[in-house]
């Protein structure tokens, strides 16, 4: 996809750059990840050669979206919205199941959104992406279908046009290999479609025709409710131009004489009026609401000019559907949860935080404007703990289970319809908590000042629930009010307006309390809204009330009991440094009412500790890390009802390997000193040491047991540095000869490298060849990049012999680029001559941004750095910002 304007910009994705801050600092080699191909990996795809397949399953059925009515007279329902969304800020590197951070794109506007297309895709990582499980999941659980991307980039983004023909290759018998591969992976990870993004230039009028035959093909053999959108790129002569409308050009991609090649198509940017795409599709025999007008708000979200008059003519139907491109803008461009929370509240609502009240947003008027949010609520049991998918703990009824940040958008409940929708006084405040959670990591809170006599309506959810004899509403609170001054309000669908109102009555005295009511007199309604009502009759100012839960059920069904999960195993524990463990698990579902399974940890104090959820039946848990030197672990696997009812647990009892003895390492911050200098010393070695011994030839002190010590050498010369790590199991001896080079030469030291001849293995563009990762900057996307398999390698000429003691190296996080981006493993070699080398330095395992090596004093006139590892993924693009050698001219 390109837009003239922000060509660079589309650079920087294209090189699967996504400036977000979001991804915590592990890594990501053992858990499981979404997948991502080429098209050749597609190819020999299949779930049982794909270990990861099993955890990248979405295990939630698409339901079943409704309009029913609208509160916005603005808002209509005949054009359509697809958001094209990079829910993950990378391609690679996706965690299957959720991830350790709680700072997540938790999108939750699902309501105005009729189709979701998973935006990734880059020539360095795969271009071949389907949704990840969670995203799945959170679509699915609130009615909008979701696709995933195939993206073909334009050769000088990378993109080949081999991709392409590997792609459109037809057997004899008239079958697409990869459109069968497509399907199988869309039914088997249970997503709905594809969209299709082919910018790769070099067709020709028999590739365009190839290309509609496999759409074609896709469309003949993709079975019901699945969608195939193409997107305006590609004319009927296999050249990219973007039309921008529906046209002569690319009109053969959607509808070819009576023959339908695509369900949609998503049209680009550059337009001012749609009017000739609607006559178009009229003239195909095609709605216009197949046609996604697009806008691009990736870089200036709710300040982009947006021609709004071209898709919705003032007091006319809507001439085409509408298209958002990167409405995470509000989450790449937030430092916070609760930042995010407010930039989406203004994206999709607008300024007045009101979705009924959008006419004076001003120029941005927010998709409650224009659409009418829909409504997945449609059977019993509802329940919503306002649990937005992430948080910075896990609590279970109430009660904290586990004190890491998380976050799993599976687990994200529906969440309020309208945000927020609030009649009468305006003094009471309605949001999100993320400090207070009766299940999950949030709640809902109410606080403000209560006006004397004058109430607040907070109308929340749209609904279409029907009411038998014995269904109840029950509602979680805890408040600091004396009195609850709160009823809860439902209407039914024959009066959506006309709300009837239950007193919360019980007392809460600042713990969590449940109050339920029995909805017998309004059996055979359908509850069509849920709303709070807040009032008193005397001021109430600074009050705070904490809403857990809500849940409308049949009393039947809730006292239903949930069956165990049975067959519980551990597949194949791959054990870390002997403390800790990665484990995947696998269990047969108990039965059909199942919302999801918990699975906890047993301590050796026979408490609980949770370590994960899935609507799946497998489950992976990365870095479980050994309690103490305990010689076993139990964990238990927990069924949870739609009611939320809790199982009896299914027990996994594992063994650990014999308790470890240390590894010494350590490093110091210097290698070279003058005398009296202050030298850092730093503790490396392995999780398990208990004690350490230091001991410094010629320095002060001479022996050290601090884990970090700071040492001075007060005479010249070249000194060695000794480690003894021990514990109850044994001692490590490192001794690093020659370490330490006391001289008065340091202040000579310097950046050798800047600016000095470079080569590589390759680059991702003419403007990351490998000068660039020497010219000291950091800024204006400044770097070294090379596709292609690894290693990649970097090689410097000084120009002269000089004593090396030191390199540091910037990475993709330097650089503003996501930390799953930066080097995992690389090694750095010296060499005089060119020829022959002597590697310096061996890293494995970084994680940082930027990574300083220090060595012993080398003399060499070449460097060489090679990236063994690019990423903390399966990424293979090395991407190096700035790489310095420090040193001086060699005596």
């Amino acid at each position: 996809m390109k837009n003239g304007k922000k060509g660079y910009r589309w650079l920087i994705f294209l090189c699967g750059i996504f400036l977000v801050l979001l991804l915590p600092n592990t890594s990501y080699a053992k858990q499981p990840e979404s997948s991502y191909w080429y098209p050749e990996q597609l190819l020999n795809w299949t779930p049982e050669n794909d270990p990861d397949a099993v955890f990248n399953r979405s295990q939630i059925p698409l339901r079943k979206q409704e309009v029913l009515y609208k509160v916005n007279d603005n808002a209509q329902s005949e054009a359509k919205l697809v958001a094209l969304s990079a829910l993950n800020p990378t391609t690679s590197g996706v965690p299957s199941q959720g991830g350790k951070a709680f700072l997540a794109n938790t999108f939750s506007y699902w309501q105005y959104v009729d189709l979701m297309v998973y935006w990734a895709g880059s020539a360095g990582e795969g271009i071949i992406v389907p949704p990840s499980a969670d995203v799945i999941d959170a679509a699915h659980k609130n009615g909008v279908p979701i696709l995933g991307n195939v993206f073909f980039p334009p050769i000088v983004y990378g993109g080949k046009v081999e991709w392409l023909n590997e792609m459109l290759i037809q057997h004899e018998d008239g079958s697409f290999p990869a459109a069968d591969k497509l399907l199988e992976v869309a039914r088997y990870y249970g997503f709905d479609g594809w969209f299709i993004n082919q910018e790769t230039e070099g067709g020709d009028a028999n590739t365009a025709q190839k290309m509609k035959e496999f759409l074609t093909y896709l469309q003949q053999h993709k079975p019901e409710g699945m969608q195939i959108m193409w997107y305006d790129s590609m004319t009927k002569d296999g050249g990219i131009r973007w039309q921008n409308a529906l046209t002569d050009q690319n009109s053969s991609f959607l509808q070819d004489g009576k023959t339908r090649v695509s369900d949609s198509m998503f049209l680009n940017f550059w337009w001012r009026d749609q009017q000739s795409s609607n006559n178009k599709a009229q003239e195909l025999g095609r709605s216009p609401y197949d046609l996604f007008a697009g806008i691009d708000v990736e870089a200036n979200g709710t300040s982009t000019k947006i021609a709004w008059d071209g898709i919705f003519p003032e007091g006319k139907a809507p001439l085409t559907s509408l298209g958002i491109y990167r409405p995470d803008w509000a989450f790449k461009t937030a430092a916070t949860l609760e930042e995010f929370f407010k930039k989406e509240n203004e994206f999709w609502v607008g300024k007045s935080q009101n979705p009924a009240k959008t006419n004076d947003n001003g120029a941005w008027k927010g998709m409650a404007h224009y659409f009418t949010a829909k409504t997945a609520i449609q059977e019993l049991p509802f329940i919503t703990h306002f649990n937005t998918g992430s948080g910075k703990f896990f609590a279970a009824d109430g009660k904290v289970v586990s004190t890491l940040s998380w976050n799993n958008r599976s687990l994200q409940d529906i969440l309020p319809t309208w945000r927020w929708l609030k009649e009468g006084s305006q003094t009471v405040d309605v949001d999100f908590d993320w400090d207070t959670a009766f299940y999950g990591g949030s709640s809902l809170k109410l606080s403000g000042t209560i006006e004397a006599d004058n109430p607040t309506h907070i109308k929340l959810y749209k609904t279409n629930l029907p009411i038998q004899k014995d269904t109840e509403i029950s509602m979680t609170y805890k408040t600091d009010l004396k009195k609850t001054n709160i009823k809860l309000g439902v209407s039914f669908t024959d009066h959506p307006e006309k709300f009837s109102f239950l007193e919360v009555k019980k007392q809460s005295h600042n713990q969590w309390t449940t109050d339920t009511f029995k909805l017998k007199k309004y059996s055979d309604k359908k509850i069509a809204a849920i709303s709070l009502w807040v009032e008193s009759d005397k001021e109430v100012k600074d009050f705070t009330t904490s809403i857990g839960e809500i849940k409308i059920y049949n009393k039947q069904a809730e006292n239903n009991s949930i069956h165990s999960p049975n067959d519980g195993k551990v597949n194949k524990i791959e054990f870390n440094k002997g403390i800790y463990a990665d484990i995947p698990l696998s269990w047969k579902p108990s039965d059909s009412d199942v919302s999801h399974y918990e699975i906890y940890r047993k301590l050796p104090n026979n408490e609980k500790e949770f370590v994960g959820a899935t609507p799946n039946q497998a489950y992976y848990i990365s870095n479980l890390k050994r309690n103490g030197k305990e010689s076993s672990t139990t964990l238990e696997i927990v069924a949870v009802s739609k009611e939320f009812k809790r199982s009896k647990p299914e027990e996994i009892t594992f063994e650990w390997p014999p308790y470890p003895k240390p590894e010494a390492d350590f490093s110091a911050d210097k290698t070279v000193a003058a005398p009296g200098q202050e030298v850092q010393f730093l503790n490396r070695s392995s999780e398990v040491t208990e004690e350490v011994e230091w001991q410094f030839e010629g320095g002060t002190p001479a022996v050290s047991h601090e884990q970090n010590p700071v040492v001075t050498y007060d005479k010249e010369g070249v000194y060695s540095v000794t480690l003894i790590a021990k514990n109850s199991e044994g001692e490590s001896v490192l001794t690093k000869n020659e370490m330490i080079t006391i001289s008065e030469a340091v202040k000579d030291i310097k950046n050798i490298a800047m600016n000095k001849t470079a080569s590589a293995s390759g680059q991702c563009a003419p403007a990351e060849a490998a000068a660039y990762a020497l010219d000291g900057k950091l800024t204006d996307n400044s770097k070294w990049c090379a596709l292609g398999n690894a290693p990649h390698w970097l090689k410097v000429d000084l120009g002269a012999q000089y004593a090396i003691s030191k390199f540091v190296v910037h990475h993709a996080q330097a650089g503003g680029e996501p930390q799953a981006f930066n080097t995992q493993a690389l090694r750095i070699e010296v060499s005089t001559d060119g020829e022959n080398w002597t590697e310096a330095v061996k890293v494995t395992d970084n994680t940082a941004a930027v990574s300083e090596h220090s060595i012993s004093l080398t003399n060499g006139r070449y460097v060489r750095l090679w990236i063994d590892k690019p990423t903390q993924g399966s990424d293979q693009a090395a991407r190096i910002f700035e790489f310095e050698v420090h040193g001086f001219l060699a005596p």
